[in-house]
């Protein structure tokens, strides 16, 4: 039997943003909020809250699109939270443009 596996952004105490993946959001939530590991970016900024899950197939898929997620800037982020497809599109399109011009 096949699991899916989900990217998910937490949206911290301090207005910060933690994307993570897992099998279970739900436990993984209470996980962070429970404060398992001192080291976890999360332990200072809790509690925290779910915010954007997004389902994948496989865990390979889920692991390739969290590192995606993890490098993108908060308006990035905040445009796959609000489900703002043109907006993230508009984002992409300013960040190849400014691109091409420093080349």
């Amino acid at each position: 039997m096949s699991r899916e596996w989900y990217v998910y952004i937490l949206e911290c105490i301090d207005g910060t943003y933690y994307t993570g993946m897992t099998s279970d959001p739900e436990l993984r939530l209470a996980e962070h909020n429970a404060g398992l590991d001192p080291a976890a970016y999360t332990f200072t900024r809790r509690p925290v809250r779910l915010v954007c899950v997004r389902a994948f197939p496989t865990r390979n898929e889920a692991l390739t699109r969290e590192h995606q997620v993890k490098g993108w800037s908060c308006a990035k982020k905040l445009a796959l939270i609000w489900d703002d497809w043109d907006g993230l599109d508009m984002i992409v399109a300013r960040e190849r443009k400014k691109r091409s011009r420093t080349l």
